[in-house]
């Protein structure tokens, strides 16, 4: 209505009280009619606060656990899986309770406030199903546990031999830091770009220009390729010093700066194996986030839903897999110097004639790893949940949300990364030793003792459990003795 105004702060505020009673009608037409994008960039601008802060928490649980699996004890995995365990129930209840909270909340009526149901029941659905299957894999798995605390102490020795590998992950976080940033700043300026035309009425109108859209999810493309690279950039650079470790006659006398060895060797001639690598993980990456999209679009279709959940977790194997054999590839292409496509293909190789006897041991490890990962994004994700519901609004606050977890989760895989290329890249580098060398004088093997007892314990343990006979090492008079891997 037509009103009188005085100025505030350069503004003018109406005087008539009719003016502030019509207020929040339209403030709640005019939310509603923005449309998905422009309101995720509403919702990451008013929280970027709590996304900063969120990540700085994330930040400290990996440095963490980092010292924790440098240091690891048997009552520390314990201590990890308690607490892994106790995260998921209690993330998934709150999501569980948040929906229904909000689903039968009678002032719900911004379609953000709309939005934020749909997401959270995604989200709590999501949750207890990643709760289920790790709940299940502890059971089976919590009989070797031991086995998985003697292998990362023999990670931790291999590191100690190198201790400057603990610090890749800090240039790692500060490269990804600037990154995303750079990202942020360039996707807020998408949202911004537009033009002023006048209205018939003789007002201003402020558009956003045809097609920005479409750059969003370019943009949104370089965000999961360029993290991913720098995260390979990392994986190659620790292979490369590992390598340049376990292939080193001397194991008391490692040889001098492997670390930058490694880098400099990456920036000169591998950086394309690092690109090609993210590559592939983007674009299976990317039907998993389409299909996350299409869940709510399918979810009153029965025969969709299965349809949904079998495509879904298929691309997730891939990926899975594919991160796998791109890590074997980077150390291989240390190991030979060669090409992407030569080393993936050379590391498929080793790993078929090698699986039964390394598949069962990289595990212990890897799970456990993944454990602390699960372990960092539950408890970020859950200050999140307790930060974003009190502004629960005006902000698509999940997408915020969701971004926060994907930060935490490329945090605690950058820390702890370290441990897993490290034990991945000894075994191959152990099982290229075999298939090279024969254990005598005149080709004795590289492993040393400690290593070479701890795969012949698995692997009996794992022979025992499949009550086969054949085993992959011999005892004799003089001690173990490796076999050929043929």
């Amino acid at each position: 209505p037509f009103s009188k105004s005085f100025p505030l702060f350069n503004r003018c505020v109406p005087q008539h009280p009719e003016c502030y009673s019509k207020y929040a009608s339209v403030l709640i037409s005019m939310v509603n009619e923005m449309d998905v994008f422009h309101r995720i960039l509403s919702g990451i601008l008013a929280g970027r606060d709590t996304v900063i802060g969120l990540s700085v928490l994330a930040l400290a649980f990996s440095l963490g656990l980092v010292l924790a699996f440098r240091f690891i004890q048997p009552l520390l995995i314990h201590t990890l899986i308690a607490l892994v365990v106790f995260g998921l129930l209690f993330v998934s209840g709150v999501l569980w309770w948040l929906y229904y909270d909000y689903r039968n909340d009678p002032s719900t009526e911004l379609e953000t406030e709309k939005e934020n149901v749909k997401f959270l029941l995604g989200y709590a659905i999501f949750s207890t199903i990643v709760t289920v299957v790790l709940l299940s894999l502890i059971v089976v798995l919590r009989k070797r546990l031991p086995f998985a605390v003697q292998l990362f102490r023999i990670v931790g020795k291999i590191i100690g031999r190198i201790p400057f590998l603990l610090f890749q992950p800090f240039w790692t976080f500060l490269i990804l830091i600037v990154f995303w940033v750079f990202w942020v700043a360039v996707l807020l300026s998408l949202g911004t770009a537009g033009t002023a035309q006048s209205t018939s009425g003789g007002q201003v109108e402020y558009r956003a220009l045809s097609g920005i859209c479409y750059m969003a999810w370019y943009h949104f493309v370089g965000l999961i390729w360029t993290s991913e690279f720098i995260l390979a950039c990392q994986q190659m650079v620790i292979a490369g010093a590992v390598v340049t470790c376990y292939f080193n006659r001397n194991k008391n006398s490692p040889p001098p700066h492997p670390i930058l060895a490694s880098i400099s060797v990456l920036f000169c001639y591998h950086l394309g194996t690092a690109i090609k690598g993210s590559f592939l993980i983007t674009i299976l990456r990317i039907p998993r986030i389409v299909l996350l999209y299409l869940y709510n679009i399918l979810n009153q279709k029965k025969n969709a839903k299965c349809l949904f959940n079998c495509c879904f977790c298929c691309v997730c194997c891939q990926e899975r897999c594919l991160r796998y054999f791109n890590q074997h590839a980077y150390t291989t292409t240390a190991i030979n110097g060669t090409n992407f496509c030569t080393s993936a293909k050379d590391a498929v190789c080793i790993l078929e004639r090698n699986s039964a006897k390394l598949a069962s041991i990289s595990c212990f490890g890897d799970f456990l790893l993944f454990l602390g990962k699960v372990f960092v994004v539950c408890f970020t994700v859950f200050g999140g949940l307790m930060a974003f519901n009190y502004h629960r609004e005006l902000q698509a606050w999940v997408v915020p949300l969701l971004l926060v977890g994907f930060f935490a989760y490329l945090m605690s895989h950058s820390f702890l990364s370290v441990f897993e290329v490290t034990a991945d890249a000894m075994f191959l580098c152990f099982a290229i030793d075999m298939e090279t060398n024969d254990g005598t004088a005149e080709k004795p093997y590289f492993v040393d003792q400690e290593l070479l007892t701890f795969v012949s314990q698995s692997n009996k343990l794992t022979e025992g459990q499949k009550h086969r006979s054949t085993r992959p090492f011999q005892d004799n008079e003089d001690g173990t003795e490796l076999q050929p891997m043929v």
